[in-house]
């Protein structure tokens, strides 16, 4: 009698098949050897390849299939991604002489575009691996806050003199501070499920802070900031830290690359790495803004992004850490009140619980605001 088929086993071989079958239609060197599924990241599907080349080393590739749940449309995220990733090949090429393998870089199709799709419609890419680096969930220390900043920064010098407008827009008003606060007040005005008098006093705390919302849109209507590229998910597990220096190499997931503000950036980089705390904490006397971590952001990003970023985007720096948290703590509030529709949801109450650690920290970010803006021109005095 046969032993029967071990369902991981089924998997195993269909992640093979399909590995080496869409390896096969990229202008990848060498014969095949194994695929594995990467668990990591919540939006697309990614997989590993590894090939054997003609002198008998392994080589390894990174396949990615877009999410066109997320990504409407997946042809522009990839002529955006294309863009820049040509762009700051090219600019480190003039710098090094040689990439090193140490910048993502897209591998052609066989058929020359830079995407394949599949027969069910699904859009995917090749990338480099990039060897003998990790990646970190969170923020631990100051110095990998340090790095983070820094390699966001460095991203952001290098596509400095690309063209905003050569870039689509490919989530329609993502960081428009103001308009996610007129879906707060439409969402609330309707009230459709009635939760509206249960979260008075953070509807009240964010209608406080109404002002907040179009400062950094007036500052570009008045020429005073301008329009960027920017990456606009700004977590540290984006950053390729080298496992042996402890060092950033390269920025990736760059799906979200978009026309924005450099100040979305750095304002979610404080957003996110300047808290203890879970995002979805309940026990809020544990979210803080810790001051070192401010500091090393501070440090990190004024050391790679001084030579581009203008006075006003300087002196906003922590005003965009308050104007982020904010915003989140807006859109986790609106989608308590619309009834969980947008944010994946694990228990009651739980978007209601996200949106009061992002207001608690624009509360913590307000407490110290003067002492994080005497720090910012402080660097910035040292870096003239």
């Amino acid at each position: 009698m046969s032993n029967p088929i071990h369902p991981a086993q089924t998997k195993d071989l269909q992640v093979q098949q399909l590995v080496a079958g869409i390896g096969n239609q990229f202008a990848v060197q060498g014969e095949f050897v194994s695929g594995e599924e990467i668990d990591s990241g919540h939006i697309n599907s990614t997989y590993c390849g590894t090939f054997r080349q003609a002198d008998g080393s392994l080589r390894r590739y990174i396949f990615q299939s877009i999410n066109r749940n997320v990504f409407k449309d997946p042809y522009a995220v990839m002529r955006n991604v294309e863009c820049v990733t040509r762009h700051i090949n090219d600019k480190v090429l003039r710098v090094k002489k040689d990439l090193g393998g140490q910048t993502l870089n897209l591998f052609p199709a066989r058929s020359g575009g830079a995407w394949v799709e599949d027969p069910a419609g699904g859009v995917w890419r090749c990338y480099n691996f990039i060897e003998g680096c990790v990646t970190y969930d969170v923020v631990e220390n100051t110095r990998q806050a340090y790095q983070a900043a820094r390699a966001f920064g460095s991203f952001q010098d290098l596509v400095s003199d690309l063209d905003a407008t050569s870039i689509r827009e490919t989530i329609p008003d993502f960081h428009h501070t103001r308009k996610r606060f007129q879906r707060l007040l439409e969402v609330a005005a309707a009230d459709p499920c009635g939760r509206l008098a249960a979260v008075r006093p953070e509807f009240d705390f964010v209608c406080q802070r109404e002002s907040l919302t179009g400062m950094l849109l007036a500052g570009i209507a008045a020429g005073a900031i301008p329009l960027r590229v920017t990456h606009n998910d700004t977590k540290i597990n984006n950053v390729m830290i080298d496992a042996e220096t402890d060092e950033a190499v390269c920025v990736i997931d760059l799906d979200t690359v978009m026309p924005g503000l450099a100040l979305y950036d750095f304002g979610d980089l404080v957003r996110s790495a300047t808290s203890p705390a879970a995002e979805d904490e309940t026990d809020l006397s544990k979210v803080q803004m810790q001051m070192p971590m401010f500091e090393a952001l501070v440090e990190g990003y004024l050391d790679s992004a001084s030579a581009f970023i203008n006075d006003t985007e300087i002196e906003h720096l922590a005003f965009a850490g308050k104007l982020m948290s904010l915003e989140v703590g807006i859109r986790f509030l609106t989608d308590h009140i619309e009834g969980d529709v947008y944010f994946k949801t694990h228990r009651p109450g739980h978007n209601l619980d996200r949106c009061r650690t992002q207001l608690k920290l624009v509360e913590r970010i307000e407490a110290g605001e003067n002492k994080m803006n005497d720090f910012v021109r402080k660097v910035r005095r040292g870096k003239r």
